[in-house]
C-alpha cells in the first residue's frame, strides 16, 4: 500500500464531518486527526495550533492541533466541533465547557466576548502570549500578512497604570504593531499610537 505524501493531499478534496471531533485531555482541546486539524486552520479561519510546528504553511500538515479554550468554545457554540472529555467519558455541551473553561482560564469570559466580537467583525484573533498580549489580530491570517495589532482585554473596572501603558507601547512599537485595550463590557477598543512631538 502506497503512503500518500503530504504534498499530494488537497484539503479541497477531503470529506469533513459537519462537526469536527476533538478531545478534551488534561485541560487541552486536541484535534487528533491531522486532516481535520489542517482543515480548521487552513480552510475555516486559522483555528488551532499544529503541535510541533511553529509556523504552519497554508496547506495540509501531518500533525494533530491544539485549539485554545476560547477557540474551542467559539466553535462549539457554532456547532462546528464536538468535544469529548476523555476523563469523564462524555461529550461536553457548551454550558458545561464554559464552566470548565472559566475555572482554568484567567479572564475567560472577558476574553471570549472580545474574541467573538473580533471574529464577527471579520478579524482573525490568534493567541498573543508571545507578544505579551491576549491576542494578535490579522485581517487575512498568519502567513499571509503580519498581524495588524495586539489586543489586551481589560475588564471595565480594571486599572492601568502609566507604567503599564508605556511598557505595552514600547513592546508594541518594538514588534511594529498597534497596541489596543479592549473593554468587554462595551466592546470598545482603545488604540494607542506613539509619536514624537
Amino acid at each position: 500500500m502506497n503512503q500518500v505524501k503530504d504534498e499530494q493531499i488537497s484539503l479541497d478534496d477531503i470529506e469533513v464531518p459537519d462537526k469536527i471531533p476533538t478531545k478534551f485531555v488534561n485541560s487541552r482541546v486536541i484535534v487528533f486527526n491531522p486532516l481535520y486539524a489542517s482543515y480548521l486552520y487552513v480552510k475555516k479561519g486559522f483555528f488551532g495550533s499544529p503541535l510541533g510546528i511553529n509556523k504552519p504553511r497554508l496547506e495540509y500538515f501531518s500533525k494533530p492541533s491544539e485549539l485554545s479554550l476560547i477557540e474551542s468554545y467559539y466553535l462549539l457554540e457554532r456547532d462546528e466541533i464536538t468535544i469529548f472529555d476523555v476523563k469523564e467519558n462524555n461529550f461536553l455541551e457548551p454550558k458545561k465547557f464554559n464552566e470548565i473553561a472559566k475555572r482554568i482560564h484567567h479572564k475567560f469570559e472577558e476574553k471570549y466576548i472580545i474574541y467573538k466580537d473580533l471574529r464577527q467583525k471579520g478579524y482573525i484573533p490568534r493567541p498573543g502570549l508571545k507578544f505579551g498580549a491576549d491576542f494578535v489580530i490579522y485581517k487575512k491570517g498568519p502567513g499571509l500578512e503580519h498581524s495588524l495589532f495586539m489586543v489586551h482585554v481589560l475588564p471595565h473596572d480594571s486599572e492601568i497604570t502609566a507604567i503599564d501603558m508605556v511598557r505595552a507601547g514600547r513592546l508594541a512599537t518594538s514588534v511594529r504593531k498597534k497596541f489596543v485595550i479592549a473593554n468587554p463590557l462595551t466592546k470598545s477598543y482603545y488604540f494607542f499610537e506613539w509619536f514624537k512631538p
